[in-house]
């Protein structure tokens, strides 16, 4: 008799209608979804809109960065099959058509929960940014792509105020999100040593970005500074020296690891954008899901 291919399981949507718990939570990359609520909150400091809203706003935010990625993993199911065969769908311990199903709910669910709690103004925002994740899992897999989703998170936090005032942490999100989506592309086959090289100087555009925010701040800014200054210090450590190392061996491995800081240590980011924007004891709070994150990374890839 013989055996089954690795494979198979997927293909015939093996065994068992649905994984695990910890399967579903390593299809959605569970605690990679610590750097999202960030995104909301600096958008909230930034229109000055802190408050309960901004949980809420967050909470949806986290539904499609779930949904996000349950669609991303069904989307190259046939490609991780080949390079990632260990992934929940093409080892067979979650079926297509539940991640499909998880994917779309969740979707649902994330664009309701921002019209339940932001109204049509919060919808303006979160409709579009749904679009751009299933964009960019299906067909569009550019880190210009997954950076404006990044984007439209931190917009997506200002709804209750003046979206123009969140325009520049958005933007510094979105150059965040660019070069670490621009370091995945090489996470299996590895990189030459320009690639690592342009994102660490990125990198450090986005930490001075991140303290050197425009406009003209209130006065509650500015004991914010300093908070901002040491927060946009930690994130370019703990994002640079991943890089640093890949850029000396740019190989498969060195790469997955600039890629992981980038994910784990977006909170730090966060902060400091929140800590600028006037709220520095909420921006040390949004940082604080970093080393949180990192630890539950030991269990869940956040990659």
């Amino acid at each position: 008799m013989k055996r089954r291919k690795l494979t198979e399981p997927w293909r015939t949507g093996g065994l068992r209608r649905s994984g695990t718990w910890r399967d579903l939570a390593e299809l959605v990359r569970a605690p990679a979804a610590l750097s999202v609520p960030g995104d909301v909150i600096a958008g909230a400091a930034a229109a000055r809109r802190l408050g309960p809203r901004t949980a809420g706003l967050a909470g949806a935010s986290v539904l499609l960065y779930w949904a996000g990625m349950a669609a991303n993993d069904w989307s190259d199911r046939e490609i991780d099959a080949k390079e990632r065969p260990g992934r929940p769908i093409p080892s067979g311990r979650v079926t297509p058509a539940t991640a499909l199903g998880v994917a779309t709910g969740l979707t649902a669910a994330g664009v309701l929960a921002a019209g339940l709690t932001g109204g049509r103004r919060a919808l303006a925002v979160a409709v579009p940014l749904a679009g751009a994740i299933w964009a960019y899992d299906l067909r569009l897999k550019y880190p210009a792509v997954m950076a404006t989703c990044r984007g439209l998170n931190v917009l997506l936090g200002a709804t209750d105020g003046r979206l123009r005032q969140a325009l520049w942490p958005a933007a510094t999100v979105f150059a965040h999100t660019y070069a670490v989506t621009a370091l995945s592309g090489a996470e299996v086959d590895g990189a030459a040593p320009e690639l690592p090289k342009a994102t660490l100087a990125a990198t450090a555009a986005v930490a001075v970005a991140a303290r050197a925010e425009a406009g003209s701040p209130k006065p509650a800014a500015v004991f914010g500074r300093p908070v901002a200054t040491a927060l946009a210090a930690w994130y370019a450590v703990r994002f640079g020296r991943p890089q640093v190392e890949a850029v000396r061996d740019p190989d498969a491995a060195h790469i997955r690891g600039a890629v992981g800081a980038g994910i784990l240590n977006l909170p730090v980011l966060q902060g400091a954008l929140t800590a600028r924007a006037g709220a520095p004891l909420t921006g040390l709070a949004v940082a604080a899901a970093a080393p949180v994150a990192r630890r539950l990374s030991r269990k869940v890839s956040p990659t």
